[in-house]
């Protein structure tokens, strides 16, 4: 296959490359004392069982926090149940665990787990105080039964990190913003299913998942971008991807969730925006296990319809008494979600870390490899019925069919420098390697410095099929065509549809439609290096202050490499190309409009190669100024300086006489455009918790923010000067409540984007071509989230996520010239495209069997949305009923059966945004495209623990 495009312009290794060599040698430098601090100490707690411990009197979260940091260990405890308590003075040497016990002595706190490197505090039952151990334990390993009383210790405290200055215990109540956490168990559960799939498990987040395995998007808040544009994706701290918000580049493309992964801790708004980049709308932390922490193993394997077989896996250990070493992954293979007529997704992921901690210093070490392809869905066609509801077009089953198939995979695409072959069954193919190294080294006194560093290297692919405007009837079609064909070839008296290859004439029988669908092949490939460096510690002043400041570097090269044919379809799950002839008075074929199945060759065209630096300062401060009363302050400082180079194109004729679909084909002209952009903004946040009882809280945070722009908008037009930093102001309040019965957090929220620009690229069906036009304007969304759980007796439980919002442009007026008249289009107070005013998951649940089994339903219903800005394309509501039943069987077994959409609901997700954003076509059509929900879709698991 000859290349579309051109060599690069320098000699040797890329320029991006090299840069990202440059950027990743500077890192190490960044990172280079690390070695030299931490050196282990040389204090017999290295291999003693007792650690000398000196801990002052001082309110009792101060002295677990003080104490864990002495131990090397992490000490997770309600805090609530810490205010007002003070600890005696603690000297002497000791296990960590008679020290812990000694603290808590007469709190009312108790010991409820222990594990190698983490120590859970509870509750302890009524009329119960925790009594100190005397006897010292003999191994550095140790082990506690789980809390037989009742009240909150049969309930696990949930400790966040995620959003805050440092990793001292503080539950998701006592947080100032939104915060869901989905544990291990509920991982389990949902392992399988793709990383935008697993976050409808999060309020305020409104998913599109029916992309596929990835490339799906994500909103939160009524925020008007899509894929993971404002809601960055992290694992263990650090982003997956700087930038989430580059051109057909989504950030789940680059990551894979499987039994590595321990923990997910999604903030909504709040603080987000000042830790992580590109974040406004929230941040999702993956925490990976670690063979100090979470010893143990899993194998499991789950197979399906389709095809479909995963195996999934992991096993941490400890090596010794301070190091612990994971490994772990999954492999699949299905012929997909939908009939593609091949084997659609096959690959996986391995991981492998090492972590050594002792004395409050810590290394970790990890690597991880994607070599994984999967299939993108894209919308199908669809039908009005008379009463305006919708229909299958007959023969074409909406829940699982596709265009894509046989016929238009392995097709030869012409272009001007050779062919260029279309592998549409390689979907979207990710090779991708990453290295993490994170330190945290102890300075005394309260204060440490962590370090975390990720290189990533990957080569990503996209094959998929896009179509393009609307289904249209055969004649109808041709009718549109016969002045072209007959311009190009006088003598023609007659258009005809043939199958392209056999040239057997089109079967009228069928659905009798047409439609363009444009073949797209993208190579990404990309280089990124990303360094945060933090220094946290504690002062007391007017109360106690956890105070952080650190410092993000990041540099990130890649390349966007697209070629793109138009062919013309015949309406039907997997859809064959079609070819127009041209006939004469006699029937003879005197020429033919498309070729192959191809109505243009090369309607896209880009080559373009960016790298994008980044510099970000931020500073947090969390005040607790009472035992019931906490503020949060924060900013953030960041720059991005955009460099690059855009090929500038041409159209040419490859001169073959007798088609019409090399006459125009876009190509390399030989120009270069030079991208050069730098942006700089702050933001800040301030947030307050006020607790009324040990269980109850309430909070409000109000933060400043912004987004700036992304170096993938300049690919499709390097000399745009409509760029800049976006305002963002978001306000929130809410109350918690972490009870025996009820789990609560209920939060109100308003976001407010200003200065946004709209991007309407929609495809002309008729010169096959897209046209592009901008507006800047602003949006407003006020909503309440709810995240309920509710325990009334056993063995039921319910829980309830709920998202109600009002989402609407603000400021978004414009005016354009229409056949030479000027016209005003104006899209003020219109509905935010594709976000239901009401997103609500019920999930009732029975634990039977004393805990061996359990059943779940889960019901979730999406009110209407809208397909375009004018809001002249609704999607009606839709509901999906989802069951899962779990059964712990002996020896570590347990078996568990999912049914996703049991009824076969038709969920229509998104619209097509091809035929136009701030317009979806032409509404007075009885056809259109949209992107439903999969159809039912059954997993059964068998995993075992050990």
């Amino acid at each position: 296959m000859a290349s579309p495009f051109p060599a690069p312009l320098t000699s040797g290794a890329p320029v991006p490359v090299r840069r990202a060599r440059r950027a990743w040698v500077g890192a190490l430098a960044l990172a280079a004392p690390l070695p030299l601090v931490l050196a282990p100490p040389s204090s017999a707690a290295q291999k003693s069982e007792t650690i000398a411990f000196d801990v002052p009197a001082q309110p009792l979260a101060d002295a677990l926090t003080q104490a864990a940091r002495q131990a090397g260990v992490q000490i997770l405890f309600p805090h609530a149940a810490t205010r007002g308590r003070n600890s005696r003075a603690l000297r002497g040497r000791m296990t960590p665990r008679a020290a812990i016990e000694r603290l808590i002595a007469g709190s009312g706190l108790r010991i409820v787990s222990a594990r190698p490197r983490v120590v859970t505090l509870g509750l302890a039952p009524p009329r119960t105080r925790a009594a100190p151990a005397a006897a010292p334990a003999r191994k550095p390993v140790w082990h506690s039964p789980p809390p037989t009383g009742p009240g909150e210790a049969d309930h696990p405290v949930e400790i966040v990190v995620t959003g805050r200055p440092m990793s001292s215990p503080l539950t998701a109540a006592e947080t100032s913003y939104s915060v869901t956490v989905i544990d291990d168990a509920r991982l389990a559960a949902n392992i399988t299913r793709p990383t935008a799939e697993l976050l409808r498990l999060v309020p305020g987040f409104w998913i599109e998942s029916s992309g596929g395995e990835a490339a799906n998007n994500v909103r939160a808040r009524g925020i008007p971008t899509d894929g993971f544009s404002s809601v960055a994706i992290e694992e263990n701290g650090l982003p997956v991807q700087y930038d989430g918000a580059l051109g057909f580049f989504n950030t789940d493309q680059s990551f894979r969730v499987d039994d590595t992964i321990v923990r997910v801790e999604a903030v909504r708004g709040g603080p987000s925006s000042l830790f992580s980049s590109n974040a406004p709308a929230g941040v999702v932390n993956f925490i990976s296990r670690n063979g100090l922490d979470h010893r143990g193993g899993a194998l499991a394997l789950t197979v399906g319809p389709e095809a479909y077989a995963r195996v999934d896996g992991h096993a941490a250990w400890q090596l010794s008494a301070n190091i612990g070493a994971t490994v772990g992954g999954f492999f699949r293979i299905s012929d997909g979600r939908r009939n593609t007529g091949f084997r659609a997704d096959e690959g996986g992921q391995a991981r492998a870390s090492l972590i050594w901690r002792d004395g409050g210093h810590e290394l970790m070490l990890d690597v991880k490899h994607i070599a994984d392809r999967v299939a993108f869905y894209l919308p199908v066609p669809l039908g009005f019925a008379d009463d305006g509801s919708v229909v299958p077009i007959p023969g074409f089953d909406p829940l699982a069919d596709t265009l894509a198939g046989p016929d238009t995979n392995g097709v030869a695409m012409r272009s001007a420098r050779g062919t260029v072959d279309f592998n549409l069954d390689r979907g979207t193919t990710t090779r991708l390697t990453s290295v993490t190294a994170a330190a945290r080294i102890p300075l005394g006194s309260g204060w440490s410095i962590t370090s975390r560093s990720r290189f990533r290297r990957s080569e990503t692919q996209r094959n998929a099929l896009f179509p393009t405007g609307s289904p249209v009837p055969a004649e109808t079609f041709l009718a549109g065509l016969t002045a072209t064909a007959r311009s190009a070839f006088p003598n023609t008296t007659a258009l005809a549809l043939r199958y392209a290859g056999s040239g057997a004439a089109f079967d009228m029988a069928g659905s009798g439609l047409t439609l363009g669908g444009n073949l797209m092949t993208i190579d990404l490939p990309m280089r990124e290096v990303v360094t945060d460096q933090r220094l946290s510690g504690t002062l007391r002043w007017g109360g106690t202050h956890q105070i952080a400041a650190g410092l993000t570097v990041a540099d990130y090269s890649y390349g966007f490499h697209r070629y793109t044919s138009t062919a013309l379809l015949a309406v039907e799950g997997q859809a064959r190309r079609l070819d127009v002839v041209a006939l004469d008075q006699a029937g003879a074929v005197i020429g033919r409009v498309t070729d192959n199945g191809f109505q243009r060759y090369g309607s896209l065209y880009d080559d373009a190669d960016m790298r994008s630096s980044a510099l970000a300062f931020y500073a947090a401060d969390e005040w607790q100024v009472a035992p019931e009363v906490r503020i949060d302050l924060g900013l953030r400082w960041e720059r991005v300086r955009v460099r690059g180079r855009v090929a500038g194109t041409i159209a040419v004729d490859l001169g073959d006489p007798t088609t019409l679909a090399d006459d125009v084909v876009t190509a390399p002209s030989g120009t270069v455009t030079q991208v050069r952009h730098h942006y700089a903004d702050a933001g800040w946040s301030i947030g307050a918790s006020v607790g009324l009882s040990p269980r109850s809280s309430l909070f409000a945070r109000y933060t400043d923010s912004f987004r700036l722009p992304s170096s993938s908008e300049f690919i499709g037009n390097p000399m745009r000067s409509d760029q800049a930093s976006v305002p963002i102001r978001m306000a929130e309040a809410g109350v918690k409540h972490a009870g025996k019965h009820l789990t609560l957090s209920a939060t109100l929220f308003y976001t407010r984007f200003d200065r946004l620009p709209f991007v309407d690229r929609r495809f002309d069906t008729v010169t096959n071509t897209y046209v592009e036009r901008t507006a800047i304007a602003g949006t407003g969304a006020l909503g309440a989230e709810i995240e309920a759980l509710f325990r009334p007796v056993e063995p039921f439980d319910f829980t309830l996520l709920a998202t109600l919002q009002d989402s609407r442009y603000r400021d978004f007026q414009f005016t354009e010239l229409v056949g030479g008249v000027p016209i005003t289009r104006d899209y003020r107070g219109n509905h935010m495209v594709r976000v239901p005013r009401l997103n609500l998951r019920a999930m009732p649940a029975l634990t039977l069997a004393g805990g061996r089994l359990r059943v779940e339903a889960s019901l979730a219903l999406f009110g209407r949305r809208y397909a375009d800005i004018a809001n002249t394309r609704e999607l009606p509501p839709y509901t999906l009923l989802d069951l899962a039943a779990t059964a712990q069987l002996k020896s570590g077994w347990s078996v568990a059966l999912r049914v996703d959409n049991v009824t076969n609901s038709l969920g229509l997700t998104e619209g097509n945004p091809r035929t136009g954003a701030f317009e979806a076509g032409d509404p007075t059509s009885r056809y259109f495209l949209a992107r439903p929900e999969f159809g039912r879709t059954l997993r059964l698991t068998a995993r075992h623990r050990f």
